[in-house]
């Protein structure tokens, strides 16, 4: 149990900091909703649905391309884009076609940059995702046919926070890597005193000493240090190499200075389904998954959401550090693998009120991203949030002009934003929602990066801090886990 005075419980002790106000949060609860950054954006208008749709794939059809570009991102790094969303979002209730009020969704994920993706809710509100025993404060990892694989349940389902990190075999390893890298900070910690004190001492910044030690479970003094120690350096990296590899800085830095939405939702959906969606724009057609080794295609790698066979197992100095492979440059070029899904991903038309769209044009990931804006999310469009901001406003592509829309659909208007700069990088509306969005979440956590300004990387993952050297370190040190193959499972 945690340390309290006697005969309080824990809900006796968390009234009793409220009402001394000394809790760690303030009076503004992040909510649990999405919402808008302005307001619904209905489709209007005399136009028929079958015009619309006409005009969006018209639109998407101008990115189709299979001229291979390197952009300034590591290739690594729109996976780690995608467990950056999957650590703060979970849309599990709107579909395409479906209009849906974004205050009525519930966000499944904490709408924090805590990790919520890897720990769940810790092991003693999560412990299918830990060992027994003396094992509690390590995470289940590898199965005997793949020491390097996730844990799996009997049906073959990854036993980690989040399932969708099991959903293709890079963001798998990512989500791995993670996982390791605790279980090999506790490795450490039990057998390295310096390493301990490194850890206890980073864990503690910015927190309140005698909150920290007043709530803490004794049972669980290492694991939560671990894990606050691996927060504070995942924040630092999405502040400081994320967010600059596909963000203009000046945008960055204005977001440090500026909350430009202060009365807006902590997840707006012009953030989750539109601007935050770059990534899409960032794939690369094939990928070399080791070194020495011809690329694969995208959807020729391994698939998800099953045991993953040890060929399959990638080398991370492909995607992230000084020798790894390039993401696209952001912008409004998509790769031509992205407009025809595989069955297994897309078996099936859309349907949009009476309006069928076929299964051609539902395969297409660039037209999805907009039906979903513009069906069931109903955003406002491109040039009303350049208003809304006060920023010059793109024109609208003569494409949909030709087609009578007027309006560029968020998601591809953030991307043309991207182009006309030639930078590679969002900016303008699209910058500003990415870079503010991040920024908010990491300003009202009060335990984040953000508030521990004394805060310096750990010297043992390298002289710098970044993927590159994390993801060295995890695969140098992977091995040397205590326990090993007592971790594993499935």
């Amino acid at each position: 149990m945690a340390k309290m005075p006697h005969g309080m419980s824990r809900l006796d002790l968390f009234l009793k900091e409220c009402l001394d106000k000394h809790s760690l949060n303030d009076d503004r609860p992040l909510p649990q909703t999405f919402g808008y950054l302005t307001h619904a954006n209905p489709v209007t208008g005399n136009l028929s649905k079958a015009t619309i749709v006409a005009a969006f794939d018209a639109l998407v059809e101008t990115m189709r391309t299979t001229v291979v570009k390197d952009g300034p991102a590591d290739a690594g790094m729109t996976f780690f884009g995608q467990f950056i969303d999957h650590d703060i979002t979970l849309d599990a209730t709107s579909a395409i076609g479906t209009k849906i009020d974004p205050r009525s969704i519930r966000n499944i994920r904490t709408p924090e940059l805590d990790l919520d993706c890897v720990y769940g809710d810790g092991p003693e509100a999560s412990p299918y995702l830990y060992g027994g025993g003396n094992l509690h404060e390590f995470l289940l990892f590898g199965r005997e046919d793949n020491p390097y694989d996730l844990a799996r349940n009997c049906t073959g389902r990854a036993l980690i926070g989040d399932f969708r990190n099991d959903e293709n075999i890079i963001v798998s390893q990512v989500q791995g890597a993670f996982i390791c890298l605790h279980n090999i900070l506790m490795t450490q910690a039990e057998k390295n005193g310096a390493v301990k004190r490194d850890i206890a001492h980073c864990s503690s910044m910015g927190v309140r000493t005698e909150v920290w030690h007043d709530v803490l479970n004794p049972g669980l003094q290492t694991f939560e240090e671990v894990r606050r120690f691996i927060r504070l350096h995942y924040q630092w990296l999405v502040l400081h190499e994320f967010l600059p590899s596909f963000v203009d800085q000046p945008d960055i830095d204005h977001a440090l200075s500026h909350d430009i939405f202060p009365d807006a939702p902590i997840m707006p959906a012009e953030f989750s389904v539109a601007a935050y969606r770059f990534g899409h724009a960032t794939v690369q057609p094939e990928y070399a998954l080791r070194k020495g080794e011809a690329p694969v295609g995208l959807f020729a790698l391994d698939g998800g959401f099953k045991p993953r066979d040890p060929g399959a197992t990638i080398d991370l100095e492909m995607f992230f550090g000084p020798g790894a492979q390039k993401a696209l440059p952001v912008g409004t070029d998509m790769a031509e693998t992205l407009f025809e899904l595989p069955d297994f991903i897309v078996g099936r038309g859309l349907q949009w009120g009476d309006h069928t769209i076929p299964v051609e044009q539902a395969k297409k990931l660039s037209l999805r991203n907009i039906l979903r804006d513009r069906t069931a999310m109903l955003l406002p469009s491109g040039q009303q949030m350049a208003r809304h901001l006060g920023i010059p406003e793109c024109p609208t592509p003569q494409v949909l002009k030709d087609h009578h829309v007027d309006k560029t659909p968020l998601w591809f208007y953030c991307l043309q934003e991207a182009q006309a700069s030639g930078k590679g990088k969002l900016t303008g509306v699209g910058g500003k929602i990415v870079a503010s969005v991040i920024v908010r979440l990491l300003r009202e956590d009060r335990e984040s990066v953000l508030h521990v300004p004394d805060f310096a990387p750990w010297s043992g993952f390298g002289e710098t801090c970044t993927m590159g050297n994390l993801m060295k370190f995890v695969e140098k040190h992977r091995d040397d886990v205590a326990h090993r193959e007592d971790l594993y499972c499935g």
